[in-house]
């Protein structure tokens, strides 16, 4: 019988980095299980929400994109108490970077509060997702976890982000997949700015920009 030739420590480290490597470059918004991105969603959806009206509504669509859950949040705030806007953030929110969040716009996501906020900040930085899936998933369950990664994301690096990672970005489709990676290597955001800028608004290409780093 032939035995099987131990692991050499090099064959080892490779399969470590490509775990590694694998862990990077993997979606880094989280999965979405029927949380409303308001820069994305449909005027009919919107007002399927509880204690959007028809005004509500053509503010949103009027104002988008918004750039942060702070922004949308000081719109919504305007109408809605605090009851209200807290009920309508469990179905409608603005993802938030892991890494840049200000400790208001955590507490804005329905069932967090200070200790729940105190975790999500105290493994910053986060490189991946799967961090975040991985320490939060101390304190609460599997499905708490998966609710809590609808509202998150981990910026890609725009030069090595893999087509699955750009393409988890909200309202990037297989076109603009392409138009991110025909103009790599990007030494910089301005590049960027500039080429994508070419197709969409600067509205827009300010909205793609938060998901995206370059460190």
């Amino acid at each position: 019988m032939n035995r099987i030739k131990p692991w050499t420590r090099g064959a080892m480290l490779a399969v470590v980095l490509s775990f590694c490597f694998t862990a990077m470059t993997v979606a880094q918004v989280g999965n979405n299980r029927g949380v409303l991105n308001p820069n994305r969603a449909g005027e009919e959806d919107l007002l399927a929400l509880p204690h959007l009206d028809a005004t509500l509504v053509k503010g949103i669509m009027d104002q988008r994109p918004f750039l942060s859950m702070m922004d949308l949040h000081a719109f919504l705030s305007q109408s809605l108490n605090e009851e209200q806007w807290t009920e309508l953030y469990d179905t409608l929110f603005v993802p938030i970077n892991l890494n840049t969040a200000s400790e208001q716009e955590i507490l804005l996501i329905t069932g967090v509060g200070p200790r729940m906020r105190h975790e999500f900040e105290e493994y910053r930085p986060y490189v991946a997702l799967a961090q975040f899936r991985r320490e939060i998933g101390k304190y609460v369950d599997e499905d708490e976890v998966a609710r809590l990664e609808q509202y998150v994301f981990v910026p890609i690096n725009l030069n090595t982000a893999s087509d699955e990672a750009i393409l988890s970005i909200p309202g990037v489709g297989n076109r603009m997949l392409h138009e991110f990676k025909e103009y790599r290597p990007y030494d910089n955001m301005a590049r960027f700015r500039r080429e994508i800028g070419k197709y969409v608004s600067d509205e827009e290409v300010a909205r793609l920009e938060r998901y995206l780093t370059l460190e």
